[in-house]
């Protein structure tokens, strides 16, 4: 997924029936080194394939788990490598085409479990002709080193009053974040420089260099189509095909990316309360006046944090906001948030505790991954832009504006002000050469609304924009059409490129 900073005051980012007008052909050469598009290649085997040193996994047979080392800097090797996590869930060796690279998002996220669980993910077509190849980018997961910048989650993502009262409360904001990213820095030297998306596309190239293959596929969701549309335009010669599902806006900087999330989080959030309050059997529903008792609740918890349970903090409105916007990531999870809500009223925060700790995968002993760290360092270290504090106090009216609900704070983020600037921020994304790219967006997308999904597809030279019909982040499978689509136009991307404007209802 991608994650969102919105609406956060601290340096917690805030943070997946079809019509198919026709087909068009991906122009060049057919690959000399792998099979032609859509042909099986019965017992193909990567020809450097000992590289990964590849190990058995589970019961099942069809999953793998090894490692590729790569330099922290391509143009200096001898600052040393980092240790690449990878899985591969194999294809079926008398269908096999050849390997998909796969990303579920981020930044921050590792991708393994998109191998290691693949039958979970994709459809049989794809299982079936595809080694579904997952790993770690470089700073994530179980990929050596990983970004590790903080221990306390709780004081830096839920210590602060995002509606502060007065000067200390103000400049509390302020130190957090300024902690935060001078931990970040100090923990990680060695790498914080070298950990951008750039390099985790050069990464996927010498991943698919070390698999034998001349061009590789590529599915990305969420943050996964930047990474996707970055590798395309740095090794268009590279690509087979392309997927990038639930896209952002290339060209969207830092402050304008954050009113699109918020925009689109409190469209999401605008129609969750408008059908609760359509639907009596809703938790929250409130006699029909969901939207009201939603904001006075907020209010209500500013003014009075809530209790939530044993030995973990009070649930304030920062926590509060946190959690419904883990719930508008999809509607799987209204009626949890319609529950969390209700039992807020009745001056009980635990459920909201429970979203709050489910956006930041807290384990169930306590202990987090480092994916939101490696989230925020890896975001910053993409950017060249970095706000002053008195500028980023500067853009609260405007997500105060597009998003009053989900943006009530009243200074700025710090989010990237306190890191370095960055020597290799993402390059302009173009897609040139590198064929017909599939761009996949929902229309009620609320981390990559489907304006900034289009506005990928626009970037990229040749990228065809299927719409989906759904209330969710990412489209794959949101209906028969959206995986259709997709696993046609993998399969034989030379014949099932989709045309653009392609819908899924």
């Amino acid at each position: 997924m991608r994650r969102t900073f919105l609406a956060m005051a601290t340096t917690a980012a805030l943070l997946t029936a079809c019509t198919d007008g026709g087909t068009a052909a991906r122009p060049g050469t057919t690959n000399p080194g792998t099979p032609n598009p859509g042909t099986p290649n019965p017992g193909s085997v990567p020809a450097d394939d000992d590289v990964f040193e590849w190990q058995g996994f589970g019961d099942g047979g069809r999953v793998q788990t090894g490692h590729l080392r790569v330099p922290i800097d391509y143009d200096d090797p001898s600052k040393g490598t980092i240790d690449l996590f990878v899985a591969r869930h194999l294809a079926d060796p008398a269908q096999r085409i050849g390997s998909l690279l796969v990303n579920p998002g981020g930044p921050g996220f590792g991708g393994k479990d998109f191998a290691i669980q693949a039958e979970a993910v994709y459809g049989d077509e794809l299982l079936a002709k595809f080694d579904i190849i997952g790993w770690d980018p470089r700073g994530t997961g179980f990929s050596v080193p990983s970004i590790d910048c903080i221990d306390d989650y709780d004081y830096f993502y839920a210590s602060s009053d995002i509606t502060p009262d007065d000067t200390e409360e103000r400049q509390h904001i302020v130190d957090v974040a300024e902690e935060f990213a001078a931990s970040c820095v100090e923990r990680n030297a060695e790498i914080i420089q070298y950990i951008g998306t750039n390099n985790t596309a050069r990464d996927m190239n010498a991943i698919r260099e070390a698999l034998g293959e001349q061009e590789i596929s590529y599915f990305g969701f969420s943050y996964g189509s930047e990474l996707g549309a970055t590798w395309a335009t740095l090794f268009p010669d590279t690509v087979r095909a392309a997927v990038l599902d639930g896209a952002s806006d290339p060209d969207a900087g830092f402050i304008e990316q954050g009113l699109q999330q918020a925009a689109g989080f409190e469209s999401t959030l605008a129609t969750f309360l408008a059908q609760c309050s359509a639907d009596p059997s809703c938790a929250f529903h409130n006699g029909g006046d969901a939207e009201g008792a939603f904001d006075a609740l907020m209010v209500a918890i500013d003014d009075d944090p809530l209790p939530s349970v044993d030995g973990r903090p009070e649930v304030n409105r920062q926590v509060a906001i946190t959690a419904t916007s883990e719930a508008m990531y999809s509607d799987t999870m209204w009626v949890q948030l319609a529950d969390a809500l209700a039992d807020a009223q009745a001056g009980d925060g635990a459920g909201l505790l429970e979203l709050y700790d489910l956006y930041y995968n807290r384990g169930a002993d306590g202990s987090y991954e480092n994916s939101l760290e490696a989230f925020q360092t890896i975001y910053c270290m993409d950017d060249a832009e970095r706000l002053t504090v008195r500028d980023d106090d500067a853009t609260v009216p405007q997500a105060q504006a597009v998003s009053p609900r989900l943006s009530p704070g009243t200074t700025g983020s710090y989010f990237c002000t306190f890191f370095p600037p960055s020597i290799d921020p993402r390059v302009e994304i173009t897609g040139a050469g590198a064929g017909p790219i599939l761009v996949m967006g929902t229309t009620g997308d609320a981390a990559t609304p489907l304006a900034s999904t289009r506005a990928m597809a626009d970037k990229l030279e040749d990228g065809r924009l299927v719409i989906v019909t759904a209330n969710q982040h990412t489209g794959y499978r949101a209906n028969q059409c959206s995986q259709d689509v997709v696993d046609r136009y993998l399969v034989d991307p030379a014949n099932n490129a989709p045309v653009d404007g392609t819908e899924c209802s």
